[in-house]
């Protein structure tokens, strides 16, 4: 089962975390830094899996990373996931955001952090892998970008009427309206 899932850059600043086990925000804080720690030290040529920290499980649980550019990807799993499976994970979460974003970068995982977060919860949710096919995992984030779109164009309605109203010089409509000319109160006679 995966525990965490973490993203962060070269210099240990969080770009996506998410936890599928319980931790305080401040345990899960020295979780980001000790892995952080733990997997930046490491040189390029080296295998992508460690022990996990003594925060996170100690050697109960692996440490399974692959760093790319600025970006580490780190998944926190017990001893029941396959390293080399966890490793395709992490290359089809990375090729489904570069799609996605066209060539993603640090930015990308900032500035649009709920759509990030929106892929991953296709991939894994509750700390269970749900797909892998890159392909599937696209067509539900095109269908997800059409559903936003066409309730934008609802959420938009009563902006666009307004901006109507706005746009119509009312006083002057009121004045212009004719009525029909009503007898006078003079000529009226009461019993």
């Amino acid at each position: 089962m995966i525990k965490a899932i973490l993203v962060f850059n070269n210099h240990g600043k969080p770009r996506l975390s998410r936890f599928y086990q319980h931790f305080a925000e401040d345990v899960q804080q020295q979780i980001i830094r000790e892995t952080f720690h733990l997997v930046s030290k490491r040189e390029d040529n080296v295998c992508n899996f460690l022990e996990g920290g003594t925060l996170i499980g100690g050697s109960d649980y692996k440490l399974i990373y692959r760093h790319y550019a600025t970006l580490y990807f780190v998944f926190c799993v017990d001893s029941s996931e396959s390293e080399l499976g966890i490793l395709d994970l992490i290359q089809v979460f990375v090729e489904t955001l570069d799609k996605c974003f066209e060539n993603v970068c640090e930015l990308d995982l900032i500035f649009h952090v709920d759509k990030v977060h929106y892929i991953l919860a296709e991939l894994v949710m509750g700390g269970m892998v749900l797909e892998t096919n890159m392909t599937e995992i696209l067509t539900r984030i095109e269908e997800q970008n059409k559903l936003e779109k066409s309730e934008a164009g609802i959420a938009a309605a009563p902006a666009r009427a307004v901006s109507a109203v706005k746009d119509m010089n009312i006083p002057q409509k009121i004045k212009d309206i004719k009525l029909p000319e009503l007898p006078s109160i003079g000529n009226l006679k009461f019993s």
